[in-house]
């Protein structure tokens, strides 16, 4: 930089302006001002987009696609020729078949429309759960307020929570920033739903814990585990306001088990019982016992991950909850006692 640059003065001035003209340094206009190029930003490497990935025809999108349609077309003809043959029958047994496949058809309906406004009500809450991570990182403020208004239309069918959202609509007004907009959002309704969703796992890890303790058979456990970790994850949606159905249960531990393998949270092993009792598994427990215990840690791991994508907005004003913490309600202590929940 030469000693022209270090004393000239700053100027303020438009780009669309016509006295405004680049040129060399060399190059002097008498009325004009001159902006002239930095050589070296001519040598930077023009960017370049990267390259979108070819969309592939999905044929088994396609055969799955004219499988169910000719399965459905398949049924209704079926259908169509039973309630024929009830009429060639009798009248009155064929219009019995007509009304009852007319009912089927009108419950038929009602399941899916159901299940399509359960997984709506899923993708707004996940929906919800983005915004309010990007307001944190951008500290919108008008972004801010959206999702605090979302959250109280969320939650305005939980009557528990009316104190709270009266108080969040009173501050509203009072707070500049948007990221402590999610902040306090976050601290007024999600406080209750979150040690609510806290004992839900909790129970859920000491049932799997005690059952699969004293279980006999593994076929058992299995089955057991299977539905407690299903029942546990509908209801974690449900307190958060998500209430799915089955398609959307179904994508709820597909998004767990995904969060999961992202996370590495399924390690949870000989190490992660060592770290709590501070002892080996061998040295203070029974093969079963020890067996339930890993159980419950794992359905006390998954309920944290179902916990991470059901609930609406991210953990940034209040702690997340940990498995030590969930373990301390069911781990028995070193002397053989068990752990109760505020000692």
């Amino acid at each position: 930089m030469n000693e022209r640059w270090q004393s000239r003065r700053p100027q303020a001035f438009r780009l669309d302006d016509p006295a405004v003209v680049t040129a060399p340094a060399r190059e002097q206009a008498p009325e004009a001002l001159v902006i002239t190029p930095d050589p070296e930003l001519d040598n930077l490497p023009a960017p370049v987009p990267p390259a979108l990935p070819r969309r592939r025809f999905r044929w088994g999108t396609l055969f799955w696609s004219a499988a169910g349609a000719l399965v459905s077309i398949a049924f209704g003809l079926a259908v169509t020729k039973l309630i024929e043959d009830l009429f060639a029958r009798s009248e009155f047994l064929g219009t019995a078949g007509l009304i009852l496949a007319g009912i089927a058809a009108f419950a038929l309906l009602v399941i899916v429309l159901r299940e399509m406004w359960s997984l709506f009500r899923l993708a707004r809450i996940e929906k919800l759960h983005a915004r309010a991570a990007a307001v944190l990182a951008s500290d919108d403020r008008r972004e801010g307020e959206a999702v605090a208004q979302s959250m109280l239309a969320l939650t305005k069918s939980m009557p528990h929570l009316a104190q709270a959202r009266a108080a969040l609509t009173d501050h509203l007004g009072e707070i500049i920033d948007g990221a402590d907009l999610v902040r306090l959002t976050e601290r007024e309704l999600l406080a209750a739903l979150d040690e609510e969703a806290r004992r839900t796992v909790s129970n859920a890890a000491k049932r799997v814990s005690l059952v699969t303790a004293v279980s006999p058979r593994a076929a058992v456990d299995l089955a057991f585990v299977f539905i407690t970790a299903l029942g546990m994850i509908r209801r974690l949606a449900t307190i958060y306001g998500g209430r799915p159905g089955t398609l959307g249960l179904f994508r709820l531990v597909r998004e767990t088990i995904a969060h999961l393998a992202l996370t590495g949270g399924m390690a949870a092993g000989d190490s992660l019982i060592q770290q709590v009792f501070g002892h080996s598994i061998a040295a203070k427990l029974s093969a079963r016992l020890g067996e339930g215990v890993l159980n419950g840690l794992l359905t006390a791991r998954l309920g944290l991950a179902a916990i991470e994508v059901t609930r609406p907005l991210p953990f940034a004003a209040l702690p997340p909850p940990r498995v030590r913490d969930l373990a301390a309600d069911f781990l028995p202590k070193r002397d053989g006692t068990r752990t109760v929940p505020g000692e």
